[in-house]
């Protein structure tokens, strides 16, 4: 593994030089922290499907592990994906009731610029929730805190903490009765994910980490409306061509 700049206990939080000591004919020993006496980081001798499980259950030491020592850089990759989950969810939501069983249709459907619409005001829509986030954390966390927060590092936990995004495609495939309802705990799952990698890099309370996910949410939400007053829409555009 690639050291990063800065590592950091998983326990308490604390900078460490080291994760471990590579010691003559490869015997490794991991570092311990010399403000908790615990292990620096214990994921690195853990398999990344432990890891991820951790990560699912939003276990704080997981969420350090994977964001200060680490040097995990598939965020814009995630992003990018998961913008296409949302983009497809939103444009299978206009079709619901055009259904048809011909294959020509299907590919007829793939082709309409409908579908990169809905990338755009899901893109629009997550720059406005990040930029709500990064903006409250500047001009209050950072302040109240009396340091500097690494908006670069906080923006790649936001995005990397939304990968539960990728479940939406499943929902749309085995649509069901209960569907609302999935997509409301996807939401909330997310939500809770980003309100805890936000936690872990300012290092503050849960209560301000929610608070800042909600000023992030509201930020989303007046774009939403916003382009949804505006005197046009994608549909409309398209049926101009």
């Amino acid at each position: 593994m690639e050291k990063v700049q800065d590592f950091r206990c998983i326990e308490c939080n604390e900078k460490a030089t080291e994760l471990h000591r590579d010691y003559s004919n490869g015997i490794l020993k991991i570092t311990i922290c010399g403000s908790c006496q615990k292990p620096v980081d214990k994921y690195i001798e853990y398999d990344p499907v432990i890891i991820l499980i951790d990560a699912i259950l939003c276990k704080t030491q997981a969420f350090r592990h994977i964001v200060f020592n680490t040097s995990l850089n598939i965020h814009w990759k995630l992003c990018v994906f998961c913008l296409l989950c949302e983009a497809y969810l939103r444009w299978s939501a206009l079709h619901s009731s055009e259904q048809s069983s011909d294959p020509a249709d299907l590919i007829r459907y793939t082709k309409e610029w409908e579908f990169y619409g809905m990338f755009t005001l899901a893109s629009l829509e997550l720059f406005a929730f990040c930029g709500g986030v990064l903006l409250f954390v500047w001009l209050v966390v950072a302040r109240m805190q009396q340091r500097s927060v690494e908006h670069g590092l906080l923006l790649k936990g936001l995005l990397l903490s939304s990968y539960g995004k990728v479940l939406l495609i499943p929902t749309v495939i085995w649509e069901h009765d209960y569907s609302p309802l999935c997509l409301a705990l996807i939401k909330l799952f997310v939500l809770t994910s980003n309100s805890q990698a936000i936690r872990v890099i300012i290092n503050g309370s849960r209560r301000l980490s929610l608070l800042i996910i909600g000023v992030g949410l509201l930020t989303e939400t007046c774009v939403a409306q916003v382009c949804k007053s505006l005197p046009w829409s994608f549909k409309e555009m398209l049926s101009l061509e």
